[in-house]
C-alpha cells in the first residue's frame, strides 16, 4: 500500500484557529498539573541564579572572614571593614524554540511543536514560581520573533500561544542556499551580543540540520558564560520505520518527496542507521558545547524527561530536588 505523509501534520495558522485553540488549552492543562505534582521544588534545586551581589560595607567584627576586609575603606576611616554580599537568587530564563515546518510533523499523540510548546511552558512555569523572568526566541530559516522577558503565571499562556501561532517561513531549504540552521545561528549570535549576566539558555528544536554542525561552535561560545541544555524533541517514525509497505515520505522544508518500501529489511535497517547517525550528530554537538541534553518524545509526556533532567543536575551538584 501507499502511505502518504508528506503534509505535516498540524499546520501552523496565521490566526489562533478553534483547534489551534484547544491545543493551547490542553497544554495549559497539562502544565498546570505538572506544576502541582512532581516538577515542584525540582527547578529550584537544579538552576541557580547568576552568583552573589555587594550589599554594603559594614565594621568588621570577630570571626568574619579577614579576605572579605575593604582595605580602601579600612585606610580611609582608620577602622577595619569589610564588604557583605548577598546571593543572587534570581535567573533569567531565555528560550529559544524552533518552530520550522518539520516541527510540525508527529505521529503520535503530538507534534514536535507541541511537544517542544509543553516544555517551553513547563519551564516557564516554573520560573514563574520563582518570580525569574523569561524570554522567548521562535526561529525556522531565520530570526523571526522575539518575546522580551516576564515573569509571572500569565507569561505562560502567552508563551503557548507564540509557540502554537507562529507561521514558519514555507520555502525555507528550498534551493535557498540557506544553510539549514541559519535561524538558529542568527539567534544564538544574538544572545551572544545581549545577554550580559549568567543565565539559563534552553534551545529546543529537532536538531535535523544534517551534517551541519555549526550551531554547536556558536553554542559553545555561549556555554563558557551561560548554563546551557539542548532539548531535542523527535518522533517514534523518526527513530524506527515500521513495516507499513510502500510508505511517501515528504520533506517539510524542501518540498522533496520520497517513496520507501517499508516491507524492505535492507530499507528498515538503513532507516534505524541513519536516525542512529543524526542522534550521535545531536549528541557531539552537545558535548562540543558543552551543553546539558534533554531528549523529547511526541509519544511521552515532557514532564517526565524535563524532571530527570532536574535530578540529574541537583545530584551533580550535591543538591536535593
Amino acid at each position: 500500500m501507499l502511505f502518504d505523509i508528506a503534509e505535516p501534520v498540524g499546520e501552523p495558522a496565521d490566526v489562533l484557529t478553534p483547534e489551534l485553540r484547544a491545543r493551547i488549552k490542553r497544554l495549559e492543562l497539562v502544565t498546570r498539573r505538572a506544576m502541582a505534582g512532581a516538577m515542584s521544588g525540582a527547578y529550584r534545586s537544579s538552576f541557580r541564579g547568576s552568583g552573589v551581589e555587594f550589599e554594603e560595607v559594614r565594621p568588621y567584627q570577630p570571626g568574619d572572614e579577614v579576605r572579605a576586609i575593604d582595605w580602601n575603606v579600612t585606610a580611609r576611616t582608620g577602622e577595619a571593614h569589610i564588604k557583605t554580599y548577598r546571593e543572587e537568587r534570581e535567573l533569567r530564563v531565555h528560550l529559544a524554540v524552533d518552530c520550522s515546518r518539520s516541527m510540525d510533523f508527529g505521529t503520535a499523540e503530538a507534534t514536535k511543536r507541541e511537544k517542544a510548546a509543553e516544555l517551553a511552558a513547563l519551564l516557564t512555569a516554573a520560573a514563574a514560581q520563582n518570580n525569574d523572568p523569561v524570554s522567548l526566541d521562535l526561529f525556522d530559516a531565520e530570526l523571526d520573533e522575539h518575546f522580551p522577558p516576564r515573569s509571572g503565571s500569565d507569561h505562560v499562556l502567552r508563551v503557548l500561544r507564540a509557540v502554537m501561532g507562529h507561521l514558519p517561513v514555507v520555502d525555507a531549504g528550498a534551493g535557498t542556499g540557506v544553510p539549514p540552521d541559519a535561524g538558529l545561528l542568527d539567534t544564538l549570535t544574538g544572545l551572544g551580543r545581549t545577554l550580559r549576566r549568567r543565565a539559563l539558555l534552553v534551545v529546543v528544536s529537532d536538531f535535523a540540520f544534517g551534517a551541519d554542525s555549526s550551531w554547536a561552535t556558536e553554542l559553545e561560545l555561549l556555554s563558557r558564560r551561560h548554563d546551557v541544555v539542548c532539548a531535542r524533541v523527535t518522533d517514534p517514525l523518526e527513530r524506527k520505520l515500521p513495516d507499513l509497505g510502500w510508505l511517501r515520505f515528504g520533506d517539510a522544508e524542501s518540498g522533496a518527496v520520497l517513496d520507501l518500501d517499508s516491507s524492505s529489511a535492507r530499507v528498515r535497517a538503513a532507516w534505524d542507521e541513519r536516525a542512529g547517525e543524526a542522534r550521535e550528530r545531536f549528541r557531539a554537538g552537545a558535548r562540543r558545547a558543552r551543553a546539558d541534553v534533554l531528549e523529547l518524545d511526541t509519544a511521552r509526556p515532557s514532564v517526565d524527561a524535563l524532571v530527570a533532567l532536574f535530578q540529574r543536575r541537583a545530584v551533580r551538584s550535591g543538591a536535593s530536588a
